[in-house]
């Protein structure tokens, strides 16, 4: 079998402005990076298909749902605030990218291929039930972990994020459950944006100890991350023993990125996505979607695309 891929042009119409972080080159970088090595040439693209409002609303408050359709309509600049601009295209968008790790999660789980990546915009992860936040509109990987549980009836599924910035929206999503294990590892929130996702955060109620924050200091490197990993992250996955791994994909730690204080080579991004590969393998029968979250040094992106598509692949 083989590694999906999928991604779709609309992605590219979420216009951010000339200026902003989290812009359209971003994933042309990703484009360019699999092509330009014939990465892409051994991976099988997919069209995503978007969310329906159902979808989303397992996640989103319905009236928020509505708010980003009506403001997107309006040509609203932005909404809840202005880290978060939005055009007349950013609804359909968001709703593609939603839709495209939906896609992904159908095709691993039918076996047309071992894993699938997600070159998905507007990213996630920081998306609340009633709020965009942090470049966020929808939170695609709860959207699909909630389409997971409902459609395909399965009862234990893991995200990890290792995006530099705390997964808040993720997190918020499933604390209270302990069907949904979701494990955030990024740059203490002391120093760092959102500045939520401290250790003591394990959940609540029927969810305590189903979420594990792992807050790395500033300029923390390779050797201080795989620490963490091998003692920490990987370990707590093989507790849960998930039926599905979803991987929030941030290209952010790294030390050219400008938004964070993280230095990571894009060597190790390939090291964690192959340890997670060879976990996904142990106990869920290799099945991983992995999910474009940050990364906002071009250059960066590329060499991250580059080892994180190459571990995807040598996972089969």
């Amino acid at each position: 079998m083989a590694t999906g891929f999928i991604y779709d042009e609309l992605y590219l119409s979420h216009n951010t402005g000339p200026s902003h972080p989290e812009r359209p080159d971003r994933l042309r970088a990703v484009t360019m990076a699999l092509q330009e090595t014939g990465l892409m040439d051994d991976m099988v693209k997919y069209a995503p298909r978007p969310a329906s409002k159902e979808d989303v609303a397992r996640v989103h408050d319905e009236r928020y749902v509505q708010r980003v359709f009506e403001l997107c309509a309006e040509g609203k600049p932005w909404i809840d605030t202005v880290d978060c601009p939005i055009c007349p295209e950013s609804y359909d968008a968001a709703l593609l990218a939603a839709g495209g790790v939906m896609t992904g999660c159908d095709k691993v789980l039918s076996g047309e291929v071992t894993n699938a990546f997600c070159a998905v915009r507007p990213p996630g992860h920081h998306a609340e039930h009633d709020k965009a936040m942090g470049f966020c509109l929808f939170n695609n990987v709860a959207v699909a972990a909630e389409y997971l549980r409902h459609e395909h009836g399965l009862e234990r599924i893991a995200i990890i994020d290792f995006d530099v910035h705390h997964a808040n929206g993720t997190q918020h999503s499933f604390e209270e459950r302990d069907d949904i294990l979701v494990i955030s590892l990024h740059e203490h929130p002391q120093f760092l944006y959102p500045g939520t996702g401290y250790e003591h955060e394990t959940g609540s109620r029927a969810g305590d100890g189903y979420t594990l924050n792992v807050p790395m200091l500033p300029h923390s490197d390779d050797d201080t991350y795989k620490q963490a990993f091998d003692e920490k992250v990987l370990p707590k996955i093989e507790q849960f023993k998930p039926q599905f791994m979803l991987v929030s994909t941030g290209f952010d730690p790294v030390r050219e990125d400008p938004l964070a204080h993280i230095n990571l080579t894009c060597e190790y991004i390939g090291t964690m996505t192959a340890q997670l590969a060879d976990t996904a393998r142990e106990h869920c029968e290799s099945r991983m979607v992995s999910v474009l979250e940050g990364g906002y040094h071009l250059e960066s992106v590329v060499g991250c695309t580059i080892t994180h598509g190459t571990a995807l692949l040598e996972a089969e």
